[in-house]
């Protein structure tokens, strides 16, 4: 798995700061389909970008790899963070996700989910169904701190207007990000990151990639479907969807043998970005795995004529 995410982050790293980002995220689409054509498994994409007839490759419900067991649910995300890619900005990442086959949530119609998220030491302690404040003062006698030291990962968007002006009046500080939130609930559960707690709405498919990512951290996520509209949610409701349910981490990937990679494609707060050099190119990457806890950064050196037997000849 860890190729498969090098392989697209170096290519959106070729147009990190150029300011195409649909240029970096076809990049990427097109060098971690290739690589995945190769991997030992039978794969389907249950998050990917998105149905049949609006993405060529990677699309929901494609079968991936080379047919050989396992038999595996697949999520992808080429670019976590397309947009910071294309201005240059810090903390894009390419990820992947894998798990027995069925063990993966399926978001259906549903592109965003309400979401709160913390590492292991605060597994327990939240309940999406609180009010920030009280989630803070929770997460805060767990952790053994006052709540002005807590750091929340909030998505800044116009939505977010109220619970960040509450979030800022319980005392806590916090930690805006233009984009890339399944890289905001892995900081949850790093060491040293600076983020105790990620609170808002985002993207659903973003939170069952964290999912399998914070299983491995032995973190916590908890989601509730979050409908952009009345046609979203009256298409959800016909296809079984409970928009009142918590979906928890072992919702959103149930069973305890998943995987989760991902490649730095510009610098981050725990991984730093590709490098080009006369020698080719290095990558770091973080690689979970559920079953086993293990958790692993890998810094990898890529010569350049292996690079074009590994990857795309657009590289």
């Amino acid at each position: 798995m860890i190729r498969v995410t090098e392989a697209a982050a170096i290519a959106a790293a070729r147009w990190a700061g150029r300011g195409d980002k649909m240029a970096a995220d076809g990049a990427a689409v097109d060098a971690m389909r290739f690589v995945l054509g190769a991997v030992a498994m039978d794969g389907i994409v249950v998050i990917g970008e998105g149905e049949k007839d609006e993405a060529p490759m990677l699309y929901n419900g494609e079968h991936i790899g080379n047919g050989e067991p396992p038999m595996v649910d697949v999520a992808v995300d080429p670019i976590d963070g397309t947009t910071m890619t294309a201005m240059g900005r810090k903390g894009a990442v390419s990820v992947i996700a894998l798990s027995e086959r069925g063990t993966m949530f399926n978001p259906g119609p549903c592109v965003y989910m309400r979401k709160i998220a913390v590492g292991p030491r605060g597994r327990g302690a939240v309940d999406i169904n609180a009010t920030p404040t009280e989630n803070l003062r929770e997460l805060a006698k767990r952790l053994g701190k006052p709540v002005q030291e807590l750091g929340v990962v909030v998505l800044d968007r116009p939505r977010h207007h109220d619970l960040i002006g509450e979030v800022r009046e319980a005392g806590a500080r916090v930690l805006l990000i233009s984009d890339g939130d399944v890289t905001g609930a892995i900081a949850t559960g790093w060491p040293n990151s600076g983020a105790d707690l990620l609170l808002g709405i985002g993207g659903t498919p973003e939170g069952v990639i964290a999912a399998a990512a914070l299983k491995g951290l032995g973190g916590e996520i908890q989601g509730v479907l979050h409908p952009r509209d009345e046609v979203e949610r009256e298409t959800a409701i016909a296809m079984g969807y409970d928009l009142d349910r918590v979906l928890t981490t072992d919702d959103l990937v149930t069973g305890d043998n998943c995987y989760f990679s991902a490649t730095a494609v510009t610098d981050g707060d725990f991984l730093k970005g590709v490098r080009f050099t006369e020698f080719g190119a290095t990558t770091q990457s973080l690689v979970v795995r559920s079953q086993s806890g293990t958790v692993r950064t890998i810094e990898t050196f890529h010569r350049h004529n292996k690079l074009q037997e590994f990857t795309t000849p657009a590289f």
